[in-house]
């Protein structure tokens, strides 16, 4: 009974200890929990011909805890980008679809405020036209994608998303692009 005493003061005041550290969570930061997000992107080639073009992007993600998740992101362009290249041919280009997947890490900052980080691996899919001959081809290519955001959650669910993305793109004539979002987002 003499050790059982000392034993049961030290259990107890490290589970005191400890309490602070699992409440944490609030009400408005969830750890972890399943998220969706619906917003607007602007993808900008860095390479010729420039290309400017917009996209409506949902996605969907699953945080592990408070540094790490994962999501998957699908694009549906509007709109189109006219360019004039070598000889004064007219290309229009639009975005058909784009569509990733990606490791993401968080750094919160306070309840409501929070950086991001994200890699994955994406593709993409354009209809390119060229209006001077006539002739419309679909193109599709790979890309290596990284970026960093923030995120403030204005309520306990609803918050806001803003992050720029490169796409580094897999094959050799294909663009990268600077890929810029802002997104209204919803934890389930």
């Amino acid at each position: 009974m003499k050790y059982f005493t000392p034993a049961a003061i030290a259990a107890a005041a490290l589970t005191a200890l400890a309490a602070p550290a699992f409440a944490q969570s609030s009400a408005w930061y969830s750890p972890s929990g399943l998220y969706g997000d619906l917003g607007y992107t602007n993808l900008d080639t860095t390479n010729s011909p420039d290309t400017d073009l917009s996209a409506i992007t949902g996605r969907v993600g699953a945080r592990f805890g408070r540094y790490l998740g994962v999501e998957g992101e699908v694009s549906g362009g509007v709109g189109d980008d006219d360019s004039r290249i070598i000889a004064g041919d007219s290309v229009r280009t639009h975005l058909d679809n784009q569509y990733a997947g990606y490791l993401v890490g968080y750094l919160p900052v306070t309840p409501q405020f929070e950086f991001l980080a994200r890699v994955g691996y994406g593709g993409q899919q354009y209809d390119i036209k060229d209006r001077t001959l006539g002739v419309s081809e679909g193109y599709h290519f790979d890309s290596v994608n990284y970026g960093v955001g923030a995120q403030y959650n204005f309520t306990p669910k609803d918050g806001v998303r803003v992050d720029y993305t490169r796409f580094d793109a897999q094959k050799d004539d294909a663009p990268d692009q600077n890929v810029w979002s802002v997104a209204y987002v919803r934890k389930f």
